[in-house]
């Protein structure tokens, strides 16, 4: 599209670029803000008006930025606040009510998340295989349905654990089995931003791999170790800064292993393995660089954050425990990376072997660390 010379006729296409629905969107995220404040704001600290207004802020940013996102907002509010409804403060109905045995309960709904990404995933291959349209847009509707379900069933699992006891209620980022939900989630989400913003699905094959193993491990979690039960937090952990440096964290892992996969894609293109159904080589190498960049910034922000949390919980600032090594090593690895790529201009296949060994390295970091080394942080044992 050309761009026009007058400012005056530059400004017509961005106020024509906001539809009636994005006020809509921005007036009931207002609207659910105050409902919120006028029912809980007497018992809300500073720290969490201001997490709640910030929230609100990115949420209402994110939705006119990226379009679909408002109605995945829209849905996973419905749906969850129609949970609530059903659950009339007792959490025996869980297994009483039909909806909720089978839909919208936490477990109910997760269980959906899982059985939709596996289900996205086998598709997205099909559709690449294949060369299906039709088939990758199914694909698509199914990964978007798996994120509500998955963020449905997290909003419905931190109103189910004050159903248990207010003392016990705490918000799901504290286990190992509520971190591999946020995973799939975030992963996902940023493969679609990514998949509307290039207009290709073929990507999506190989990232939701990474997800469907996460889903693996969490279903194993569930039912062989029956890991999914709500539990009190721990002292460190009932901390205001876990609702800020979790969420950063794992939008970090969950951008490194995009990265990681697409590095996957791009060995492949590289010596002729499914090039013609994939995206060219540069933008695989834009897709790769832009996702390690996203997740660098939020890892450091996690960082910081953690280092913060830390101060606060255990009177310094860096204890050198095994999860902050390792996280300073994932650190260091993708700053050498972009280093590599930036400052050198270097590009080309061993930058995605680098972003493949990176997601072992990420891997360790968030799941190694709790199995083989012992320390301050744990998301729980195996």
């Amino acid at each position: 599209m050309e761009l026009t010379q007058s400012s005056g006729r530059e400004r017509g296409p961005i106020m024509k670029g906001f539809h009636w629905f994005d006020w809509v969107y921005a007036a009931l995220l207002v609207g659910g803000v105050a409902y919120v404040f006028r029912l809980y704001g007497g018992t809300m600290d500073g720290y969490e008006k201001g997490i709640l207004l910030l929230a609100a802020s990115s949420f209402a940013g994110l939705g006119w930025y990226w379009k679909p996102v408002r109605v995945l907002l829209l849905a996973v509010a419905g749906l969850s606040l129609l949970s609530i409804d059903l659950y009339h403060g007792q959490l025996a109905r869980a297994e009483q009510v039909f909806w909720l045995k089978y839909l919208i309960s936490s477990q109910s709904a997760i269980m959906w998340m899982s059985t939709l990404f596996v289900m996205a995933t086998v598709a997205y291959w099909i559709g690449l295989l294949a060369r299906s349209e039709f088939v990758g847009k199914v694909a698509s509707a199914m990964t978007w349905s798996a994120a509500t379900m998955g963020l449905v069933g997290m909003m419905v699992r931190w109103y189910e654990s004050y159903l248990i006891s207010p003392d016990v209620g705490h918000i799901p980022l504290s286990s190992l089995y509520e971190v591999f939900i946020v995973f799939c989630i975030i992963t996902a989400l940023l493969y679609l931003f990514y998949e509307q913003r290039y207009q290709s699905r073929q990507l999506g094959a190989f990232v939701l791999l990474v997800v469907s193993a996460a889903v693996g491990f969490l279903l194993w979690y569930t039912f062989d170790r029956h890991a999914y039960g709500i539990q009190p937090l721990v002292p460190a952990l009932q901390s205001y800064w876990m609702k800020l440096h979790v969420p950063a964290n794992f939008i970090g892992y969950g951008a490194f292993s995009m990265a990681a996969m697409v590095g996957v894609a791009y060995l492949l293109a590289s010596k002729g393995v499914l090039a013609s159904r994939l995206p060219p080589l540069e933008v695989l190498d834009d897709v790769m660089y832009k996702a390690i960049a996203i997740g660098f910034a939020f890892f450091t922000i996690a960082t910081i954050l953690g280092a913060m949390w830390a101060a606060e919980a255990w009177g310094g600032y860096w204890s050198w425990d095994p999860k902050e090594t390792w996280a300073l090593i994932v650190w260091l690895n993708y700053a050498a990376w972009l280093h590599i790529r930036l400052v050198k201009g270097l590009r080309g296949p061993m930058l995605a072997w680098w972003a493949v060994v990176g997601l072992f390295v990420t891997a360790f970091a968030f799941l190694g660390v709790n199995m083989f080394l012992s320390g301050l942080h744990s998301y729980g044992s195996l």
